[in-house]
């Protein structure tokens, strides 16, 4: 009788756990609500306390694994109501969405950085601090922005300034020799060609503009040197691109001039060089008139003639570089000073080197 009677009780054991297990959260694993449980050692005598509650699940044995053995049919009947928060394990082995419902809503919550969460709402005083820092930022920045602006645009006489330091650079430049129709006070076109000759003169780069160096070199009083020591000659310095009056061997007037750049060009179907021919020549013809080239190569004004076809004239065009066909050129204004000031006469001497 007793050997019959254990076999039944202990199917009722397993059942009645089976029940209470459906009564756990499912997601708890079975050491949280029993703790550990011995392994029940297989006999085929019994040993077990006949007086063991089957309704006490912490004295009956482990369960078997999800396969079963068959002893205990399954139970599948949903808890009477929702175990509450108190009734969870609080060993810390609840899943991810047991915590989070047993988290009061007004905490704040892991965004994921590290740092807990904030409302939605902006905290008192964050727009005016944004604010003061941009206030900031545009204080520092200023200085910065005009130390940049005052490196880009330096203080220097260039094309198209006026005023009295424009006055003393036209002054200057006169009292060294280099030519100008006036002083006035305007960086034009003549003030221009008069700071080429002045930068050529002194070895500097063309560019027009009255920087440090080229106010060295005014300062210092840079002018050419000429080569006649007699009689009035008109000079023609090719490597430099100068033209300059001459009188017993002093410079009177040094001209910005261009003469020929070394180019090979087309004219009526033949084929010359652009060049300037070096040597002591003098002024054999003249024409007191904006003049035609034969040669269909444009306007020559007033020309001076002093070699074959090449001639010193004056054009609209003188750049601080060689840019002929061969003649020289000069500004209008100064080849009207060398027609109706200085005398630049037939027989008058012309040394080009």
């Amino acid at each position: 009788m007793t050997t019959t009677t254990t076999p039944r009780r202990r199917r009722l054991s397993a059942a009645a756990i089976a029940l209470a297990l459906l009564l756990v959260p499912g997601c708890a694993a079975l050491s949280d609500v029993a703790g550990p449980q011995p392994v029940a050692a297989e006999s085929s005598t019994a040993t077990q306390d006949a007086s063991s509650s089957p309704e006490s699940p912490s004295a009956g044995p482990a369960p078997a694994d999800d396969a079963g053995t068959g002893d205990a049919p399954a139970v599948e009947e949903p808890p009477a109501e929702r175990p509450s928060a108190a009734a969870s394990p609080s060993s810390g082995t609840g899943t991810d969405d047991d915590a989070a419902e047993a988290a009061p809503d007004d905490e704040g919550r892991d965004d994921g950085t590290g740092q807990a969460a904030q409302d939605d709402e902006p905290s008192d005083g964050g727009a005016e601090e944004q604010a003061g820092d941009d206030e900031k930022d545009k204080k520092d920045k200023a200085p910065k922005d005009k130390a940049e602006k005052k490196d880009e645009k330096p203080d220097w006489p260039a094309y198209g300034a006026s005023g009295q330091q424009v006055t003393a650079l036209q002054q200057r430049l006169v009292d060294l020799g280099y030519f100008l129709p006036e002083v006035d006070g305007q960086f034009g076109p003549a003030t221009q060609q008069a700071v080429w000759a002045l930068q050529k003169a002194a070895g500097l780069g063309r560019d027009g503009v009255v920087g440090p160096r080229t106010q060295e070199a005014l300062d210092s009083g840079a002018r050419p040197s000429p080569q006649s020591s007699s009689g009035k000659v008109v000079e023609i310095d090719l490597a430099r691109q100068l033209l300059m009056t001459v009188e017993d061997g002093r410079v009177t007037r040094v001209l910005n001039a261009s003469s020929g750049n070394g180019e090979t060009y087309e004219a009526k179907g033949r084929t010359y060089t652009a060049s300037t021919p070096r040597g002591s020549f003098a002024v054999y013809m003249e024409r007191d008139y904006l003049h035609e080239s034969t040669l269909e190569l444009g306007s020559m004004y007033r020309p001076k003639y002093f070699h074959g076809s090449f001639a010193v004239h004056g054009s609209g065009s003188i750049p601080p570089w060689p840019a002929s066909h061969g003649c020289v050129r000069v500004s209008n204004s100064a080849m009207n000073w060398l027609w109706d000031t200085w005398g630049m006469s037939q027989g008058t001497p012309v040394v080009v080197y």
